[in-house]
């Protein structure tokens, strides 16, 4: 998979995801500061992700070595609309919006079915993460 990032702000870091060269879903993520563990973005790089299930999110997949980042908390995939739904995680929709004044995703729920749906059957995969 590929998370190509196409923008950055106060309000979080926002993209697309790909699969097999299709893109399919929108990202959020935290805005970028300098990796701090819960607040920041992960840093762009190539990635292992594994099935994982949280105790809060369910079923979904962590993604693993995060530079900086041993701090014992996944970051993982997983549902959400705006940057607070986040502490460092990629939250996945399927349409951009503005929520109470604040840029965010809508529809995520059918956006990470649909992630969880192209992933049916995988335990693990590749993630790179790029900037435009």
């Amino acid at each position: 998979m590929i998370l190509k990032r196409i923008t950055s702000n106060e309000f979080g870091t926002f993209g697309v995801l790909s699969h097999e060269g299709t893109p399919f879903a929108l990202t959020l993520e935290r805005p970028w500061i300098n990796n701090i563990p819960n607040e920041s973005c992960i840093p762009i790089g190539l990635y292992d992700c594994k099935k994982y299930h949280s105790p809060r999110h369910g079923n979904t997949y962590e993604i693993l070595n995060v530079l900086n980042r041993g701090n014992g908390e996944a970051i993982i995939f997983h549902k959400g609309n705006t940057d607070d739904d986040s502490r460092g995680c990629i939250l996945i929709g399927e349409q951009f919006e503005l929520i109470n004044g604040k840029p965010g995703i809508l529809r995520s729920g059918d956006g990470f079915n649909e992630f969880i749906t192209k992933l049916n059957g995988i335990n693990w995969f590749k993630l790179l993460i790029v900037n435009t």
